[in-house]
């Protein structure tokens, strides 16, 4: 998914549906991006400034505005599992790219007052000590979480959601929404072919409550009908979690009709059935891991209390604990460090 989404035509849909009900407001041509673990190097008049992201996907945008070209930080979650705490986490996001804008503006100011008079003399008391001027802006930011999951989405979208808060208190308790898409089931505008194809496309392969057959059927009708490009059923399959036979796919050319039919051959053997069983057992314990070493990291713990964590939450041994740490811990660390 972050390979599909790394295109700014999409990218731009996908924002144009979710926020404008798919009135065309971003276009490819203003955003700039692509590589969430880079930096990304903004022009301000005579300055450079770089912000560093680590997201699944993270555009800027200049938009063309009545005070000159103005600028906007867009990110794209991906979830394929629901996750309780994901308001708070959007929040967390989304302050580090404000923090880290706030932290290079002063930085910027400390190593030039010593060299420009200008400057010094140019900024207030107030100013100086805010590590900013009055004047300054920082760029704002939108967050979009597209939900992958088979499963209606019953968690928070609010940061109320997740506080106990008192009877009356609810308006001094300030809130953080997110912005949340089931693939499964929405009423978004599409006008980007490959967007409408595959959430059309993973309506149908998320839908459980048909048989298997039918919605490869379905699944094959559709493609055919539309004629489908092959990354977006590979993006679909993708984030369906299909298995597929890629020798047999690549063989055949990639037509559509070999990957339907190898994802329906999964259920023909009571041994690959118990197969999968076991590999979606543990694609949840890797994903309750993974939120686990995710928040230790936030709130600052070190490995040996991650550790501990990992085996008495997830009922494991410890060598398995350290696996899962080797696996998502080095990550985590090194988007917070980007951050």
């Amino acid at each position: 998914m972050k390979k599909y989404w790394d295109n700014e035509e999409r990218f731009a849909d996908l924002f144009n549906a979710v926020l404008f009900d798919g009135k065309q407001v971003f276009s490819s041509e203003m955003l700039t991006g692509g590589n969430p673990d880079g930096a990304v190097i903004l022009r301000h008049g005579a300055c450079l400034e770089s912000i560093n992201a680590s997201r699944d996907n993270f555009m800027v945008c200049r938009s063309p505005g009545k005070q000159g070209i103005g600028l906007m930080l867009l990110g794209k979650e991906s979830q394929s599992h629901i996750h309780y705490a994901m308001p708070m986490r959007v929040m967390g996001y989304d302050y580090s790219a404000y923090k880290k804008q706030y932290d290079r503006k002063k930085q910027r100011y400390r190593n030039r007052r010593k060299e420009d008079a200008d400057l010094v003399t140019g900024i207030s008391g107030n100013e100086f000590l805010s590590g900013m001027k009055k004047t300054d802006k920082l760029i704002p930011v939108i967050t979009i979480v597209v939900y992958y999951g088979e499963k209606p989405w019953d968690g928070v979208t609010t940061l109320h959601g997740m506080l106990d808060i008192p009877p009356g208190m609810e308006k001094f308790v300030n809130d953080y929404r997110m912005l949340l898409v089931e693939a499964r089931r929405n009423n978004l505008v599409f006008h980007n072919r490959n967007n409408r194809d595959l959430f059309r496309l993973l309506g149908i392969i998320l839908d459980h409550s048909v048989p298997v057959d039918e919605t490869k059927k379905k699944a094959i009708q559709y493609c055919r009908k539309h004629r489908t490009e092959i990354e977006v059923i590979m993006a679909a399959a993708g984030a369906a979690g299909c298995d597929i036979d890629y020798e047999v796919f690549a063989k055949e050319g990639g037509r559509m009709c070999t990957l339907f039919d190898t994802i329906a051959r999964e259920g023909r053997s009571e041994g690959r059935r118990e197969g999968r069983r076991e590999g979606r057992r543990e694609g949840r314990r890797e994903g309750r891991a993974e939120e686990i070493i995710e928040a230790g990291y936030e709130f600052g713990l070190d490995e040996s209390d991650i550790l501990q964590r990992l085996q008495n939450r997830l009922q494991i041994p410890l060598w398995t604990a350290k696996r899962y740490l080797r696996k998502f811990g080095r990550q985590h660390a090194l988007g917070i460090k980007l951050l």
